[in-house]
């Protein structure tokens, strides 16, 4: 039986009063904000950095994949960015998507989780919802969210209602959306399930609910897991390959047409982006805390760590064919970001190549239709690269050409063409081109 206080809640989402507050404007947040605000509510972006809340209430997207037309569209339905964590209080529900990223140990680093809480705690009050979206150990929500829900006085599955709902971005992704992709959810109690559902299902066409918090959170790491482990065995599969002379990529190409028990996983020079290096030590970390060593997890994420190296090693094996050294060579290095097609550079596996390559003495630029310069918004210390553009001359001009990065407004022929040496991590050429070493 709902409780007066659930039925109110329920209610006011269901009546489109409720404005949604969105903790973290970035990659998550922004899309799931423009969901929220193309069905009619009113939503609060809440972020730190003052320059994006500024390109925010201007109307300007800082992600190239969600155009400056949707952002304003958001604007004149009564999206307002704001650094200003005290309108907590005008807001209904709470969602807070922020980073959570290893520390220096490649341990978790929650502070993102407990400075935004931290903020947002003297303005809560009866009658919310709040949502954690951040991928994260299981036990966070109960133990950072639901304590200092309560700690303020607050009765969670009474009076205020706290659930852990996994994101599933794919930054750039065009057949699933924010909208359309199924969402997991779990609550602390059912009451806060009831209430979180109702929350996001004002927005999201499809919710799956679970037993519990835990429950969702698990679900959200096995399933980064279950990538980073396919994809380590591929990039050892790889090496294999390359050391008996075969192309991986045709093999995996053959394998996929077994209609069952097989599913296609590609190698390449690492693996980025917000969750896959990332979540499965959540995992491995909280195991410890039960005496369980995951040593398949970690195996997989020591093979993914270490194609970075494998990539600069072929290259210099290449280089030395043809009597030159990487220290003092020319490289230029295709894609910086982390995926195809994206302007995300997260974890990107090419930023530890370019630190690599630069390390040992090599020359390196980078082209990235997506990326302009790197850093995006530099410190003062800071060297801005930018991005080069490919002509046959400039092409000409490098030693080797790594492609690390497979964008689709890259042009393949040209780069074959004029390249003197290409390192290909990404299966894009044929093995029997006389000027490309797969990697």
């Amino acid at each position: 039986m709902k409780t007066e206080m659930v039925s109110k809640v329920i209610q006011k989402f269901q009546k489109r009063e409720a404005v949604i507050g969105i903790v973290g404007m970035g990659y998550v947040g922004i899309p799931l904000m423009l969901c929220f605000s193309e069905k009619g509510y009113k939503t609060v972006g809440f972020d730190i950095d003052d320059r994006r809340v500024n390109e925010l209430n201007s109307g300007k997207s800082s992600i190239e994949h969600i155009t400056n037309e949707s952002i304003s569209n958001a604007v004149k339905v009564g999206f307002s960015a704001t650094t200003d964590f005290s309108r907590i209080k005008e807001v209904d529900g709470i969602i807070l998507c922020v980073p959570t990223p290893l520390d220096k140990y490649r341990e978790p680093d929650i502070s993102y989780i407990v400075n935004s809480m931290e903020s947002i705690g003297p303005y809560l009050k009866a009658g919310q919802v709040i949502s954690l979206e951040s991928t994260t150990y299981p036990g966070t929500t109960d133990e950072e969210i639901k304590t200092r829900v309560e700690a303020r006085g607050l009765k969670v599955g009474e009076n205020f209602f706290v659930v852990y709902s996994p994101e599933r971005e794919d930054p750039g992704r065009k057949d699933y959306t924010t909208k359309t992709t199924p969402k997991v959810i779990g609550g602390c109690t059912p009451a806060c399930l009831e209430a979180g559902i109702c929350m996001y299902q004002q927005a999201i066409d499809t919710l799956v609910p679970v037993s519990s918090t835990k429950a969702a959170e698990m679900t959200k790491v096995l399933e980064n897991i279950h990538r980073a482990v396919n994809i380590g065995l591929m990039n050892e599969l790889k090496i294999v390959a390359d050391k008996m002379g075969m192309d991986i990529h045709e093999v995996i190409r053959a394998a996929a047409t077994k209609p069952f028990g097989f599913v296609a996983y590609h190698p390449g020079p690492g693996i980025g982006g917000h969750c896959i290096p990332i979540d499965p030590f959540y995992l491995t970390w909280k195991a410890r805390e039960f005496g369980v060593h995951t040593k398949f997890i970690e195996l997989a994420g020591e093979i993914n760590s270490s194609m970075p190296h494998y990539v600069v090693d072929k290259t210099a094996e290449a280089l030395n064919d043809f009597s030159k050294s990487l220290r003092g060579s020319k490289i230029l290095l295709l894609g910086l970001a982390y995926k195809m097609n994206v302007d995300d550079i997260r974890e990107s596996p090419s930023l530890e190549i370019l630190k690599i390559l630069q390390e040992k003495g090599a020359h390196v630029d980078y082209s990235d239709p997506h990326v302009n310069q790197f850093p995006k918004y530099p410190r003062n210390d800071e060297k801005i690269m930018k991005s080069v553009g490919l002509t046959a001359q400039t092409i000409a001009s490098y030693d080797a050409v790594i492609l690390a990065t497979q964008h689709a407004r890259f042009d393949y022929d040209l780069i074959k063409n004029h390249a003197k040496l290409i390192i290909d991590s990404r299966g894009k050429y044929s093995m029997n081109e006389k000027n490309v070493v797969r990697a």
